[in-house]
């Protein structure tokens, strides 16, 4: 059993150690990515789909389009591990995937800014709505969210970002 997965490694199959298909798991987080685009694109531009009912982006808008951009942020997370077929993570991955998190918890902070009592119109006295400022705290957070992803590729695996070992030639030279 061992010498057929060290075989199938050879031969440039996408079986991992463990036994699962790396392509699968790539798969299924796309998928999870493109429904929660399809979600975020609810609550940010209903209108698309004919469901826009009020002029100004309110509370529900909100928490759909947080709720999309939760499912991107897993999705892409799970496809961008699956590309590492079962490796250790660099330690560049593991800062991206603190900084999807983090770019998130600021999007959250950001849209509903209003409802925790941080924006310019508290609950009691306004209608929370999404705000330039709000706007602007979520387009920075999805920033942070992409730069992590950026990050989370395996770089060490693509020809171009591969260092090359000292020739015999330039180690006799020092």
């Amino acid at each position: 059993m061992q010498m057929q997965i060290m075989a199938n490694r050879k031969n440039g199959d996408s079986q991992t150690s463990s036994g699962k298909f790396s392509f699968r798991h790539i798969q299924f987080g796309l998928i999870i990515a493109v429904g929660g685009f399809l979600v975020f694109m609810v609550g940010a531009r209903p209108e698309l789909f004919l469901l826009d009912r009020s002029p100004v982006v309110g509370f529900i808008q909100i928490a759909v389009m947080l709720v999309g951009l939760a499912f991107i942020c897993i999705g892409g997370y799970l496809s961008l591990v699956g590309l590492w077929k079962g490796n250790q993570l660099s330690i560049a991955a593991e800062l991206g995937v603190r900084l999807i998190s983090t770019g998130y918890v600021i999007a959250v902070f950001c849209g509903l800014a209003d409802i925790f009592g941080l924006g310019s119109h508290p609950t009691p006295e306004f209608i929370p709505y999404f705000g330039e400022w709000q706007a602007r705290g979520v387009q920075i957070a999805e920033g942070f969210i992409a730069i992590g992803m950026l990050m989370m590729l395996p770089y060490s695996r693509n020809p171009l970002f591969r260092t090359q070992k000292p020739s015999v030639k330039s180690a006799d030279k020092n």
